[in-house]
């Protein structure tokens, strides 16, 4: 991701069951549960609950094939672009 500040990487872990998108995502800071995931077609959906600042970070993501692009609303932090590649 390229957050305001600075780019932050991590492992995207995804398991999809019907319409819903389940999952974690590991980085610096630790392991957390995806909450509220859903999928659309190629389009995701998914919040995390940042624990270090206790604050609720929302994904947006189409995917594409083995490559996934899209955004995070960091709250009053703004937004964030999002890449992935699928490993």
């Amino acid at each position: 991701m390229n957050t305001p500040m600075g780019p932050q990487t991590g492992d995207l872990k995804l398991t999809s069951n019907g319409s819903t998108l389940e999952g974690t995502m590991v980085g610096p800071q630790g392991e957390v549960a995806l909450e509220d995931g859903k999928i659309d077609g190629d389009n995701l959906t998914w919040k995390i609950t940042a624990a270090q600042m206790n604050m609720v970070i929302e994904f947006k993501a189409t995917v594409d094939g083995d490559k996934m692009t899209g955004e995070a609303e960091l709250g009053s932090f703004g937004k964030a672009t999002l890449e992935a590649t699928r490993t």
